[in-house]
């Protein structure tokens, strides 16, 4: 029988071209774009212990000892979770709350729900509860509000809106609780995973709390889509209501040129006309609707000139504002104003009042009063937003407290100042200042306490802007007015009139008696 014997150089040939088709074969199959590592589609968050990959991270003006692992009360296993509860004015923090996070992130697209097991030392209500916060954003948290807690072991369930959306989720749970009825306590919980229950049903998703509400706006102003929630059914007969992130859901606007919405539920206006912003969740549609009237432009009031030496500012963004007790004190029972300094416009910030008949400001009672003796005007801006009609006002009246500094005593005095149709017109900005000297009745002014608004709803809605007291470098004392005193509306046939442009006025009245006063008198146009 022949041999074939190969040289040493003929096996390193062979070898060499076995190794290099090889190599060519495995190029071929790879693929061109290769799938990034799956993310672990794990669900264990506290089974007898933390899982893989978890840290406990507590907010930081929380108590931070509020977590403990306890290996003798517990569900199931081995140990459970303890969180104590601080009480009242506790130096050490005022509640418990932290987030138990997975950096590297989970895929929880195939569970529907988070399950636990809890019990407390007494009956208590966990204030918020939930999943999804991570402090990167918390672009998918969820959370139920009000988790009612007995003395016994009960398993709870906190359903997911939309599991696709969860491809890599960090923040596994998250607990905010303060103590009951001003006294600490303590809870556990046990046995806390993500699982597939394929109970999770009647999704009822819900924007504006399921409400068709209406807006007036103006281009480049964003509106929040607020109270975000969707409504299932655990499959036990029991209704669950959570709080939900707005990336969960699709937001629709009927008019994208009028009114933009992103994935954080900010609709924004980008031209005039109307829209209407809708959601879904996961295909199902929300209850509740926002309809956008983009008007226009904003114009923001004037920006004020005076130097901040010479200011006292209440509310304005040019100038360093003193404390105040209050934007709208919700006067029971006859005044039904509402808002206040809750208005932000293109980063300016505003009062707004809706649904006004009268309202006050007040600097006083829990803050000092305001001293303006050595002032010599007030300046406010003011906006109407709606069309003024013939016999419409706005009333702008000052309070001083009197030398006692308390309100409702013999020594209060008050100043007004009265615009009527002639002075406002909708969207448009008008600009009082009034000298200290034209508020006839305001006695004096270093123990300033309120301003007060009142327009007997003749004007329901408006803006109001920058309100400050003023030196404007002249002598305090009279100067002229800067603005005619309102035309009396009482018909002639009824009034006898002493001085007044508008009826004939009594003949041969003195107004400048030589009483041996020092007083000086004029007639100002």
């Amino acid at each position: 029988m022949k041999k074939h014997i190969l040289s040493r150089s003929s096996i390193l040939c062979l070898l060499g071209l076995s190794l290099v088709l090889l190599l060519s074969n495995c190029k071929r199959d790879m693929p061109d774009d290769p799938d990034p590592a799956p993310f672990p589609k794990d669900g264990e968050v506290f089974i007898d212990g933390f899982s893989s990959g978890l840290e406990y991270l507590p907010y930081a003006d929380s108590f931070q000892e509020a977590f403990s692992v306890d290996e003798d009360t517990k569900q199931a296993g081995t140990a459970s979770m303890r969180f104590d509860v601080p009480n009242v004015g506790d130096p050490n923090g005022a509640y418990a709350g932290a987030i138990f996070k997975d950096s590297g992130g989970r895929d929880l697209t195939e569970f529907d729900a988070l399950t636990f097991w809890a019990k407390s030392s007494t009956a208590a209500t966990i204030d918020q509860i939930g999943f999804g916060q991570d402090f990167e954003g918390d672009t998918y948290q969820v959370s139920l509000s009000g988790l009612a807690l007995t003395t016994n072991w009960k398993q709870y369930t906190i359903a997911i809106p939309d599991a696709s959306k969860l491809t890599q989720s960090k923040g596994m749970f998250w607990y905010a609780e303060g103590p009951e009825n001003g006294e600490g306590y303590s809870f556990w919980i046990d046995e806390l995973q993500f699982e597939t229950l394929g109970t999770i049903a009647q999704s009822r998703p819900s924007i504006l709390e399921g409400q068709d509400v209406s807006i007036e706006t103006f281009v480049g102003v964003g509106t929040p889509i607020s109270n975000l929630q969707q409504t299932v059914n655990l499959g036990d007969g029991q209704d669950q209501t959570i709080n939900v992130a707005p990336a969960y859901f699709e937001f629709i606007s009927s008019d994208t040129t009028v009114v933009k919405v992103d994935d954080k539920g900010m609709a924004t206006a980008v031209g005039l006309g109307t829209a209407t912003v809708t959601a879904k969740i996961a295909d199902v549609d929300a209850a509740g609707s926002l309809t956008v009237n983009v008007t226009g432009s904003f114009s923001a009031a004037p920006v004020p000139t005076v130097e901040e030496a010479n200011v006292i500012s209440i509310f304005s963004d040019a100038y360093t504002n003193q404390p105040v007790d209050y934007f709208n004190g919700f006067w029971a029972p006859y005044q039904t104003t509402l808002g206040g300094n809750d208005l932000n416009i293109n980063d300016d910030n505003l009062l707004s009042y809706t649904d006004l008949n009268f309202v006050g400001i007040q600097f006083a009672v829990d803050v000092p009063t305001i001293d303006a003796s050595g002032m010599t005007h007030l300046h406010v801006d003011v906006q109407a937003r709606e069309e003024v009609q013939e016999g419409d006002f706005f009333v702008v009246r000052l309070i001083d407290a009197g030398a006692d500094n308390e309100l409702g005593t013999l020594d209060d005095s008050s100043g007004e100042i009265r615009l009527d149709h002639t002075n406002l017109s909708n969207g448009a900005w008008y600009s009082i200042d009034v000298p200290f000297s034209s508020l006839s009745g305001l006695s004096n002014r270093s123990n300033l306490a309120q301003i007060v608004f009142v327009t007997d709803a003749t004007i329901s809605s408006v803006f109001v802007d920058n309100i400050y007291f003023y030196n404007s470098g002249d002598v305090v004392g009279p100067t002229e007015p800067t603005m005619s005193a309102s035309s009396p509306m009482i018909d002639a046939t009824d009034v006898v009139s002493i001085f007044s442009d508008a009826y004939p006025n009594v003949e041969g009245s003195d107004f400048y008696p030589d009483w041996g006063q020092a007083t000086v008198v004029s007639e100002v146009a």
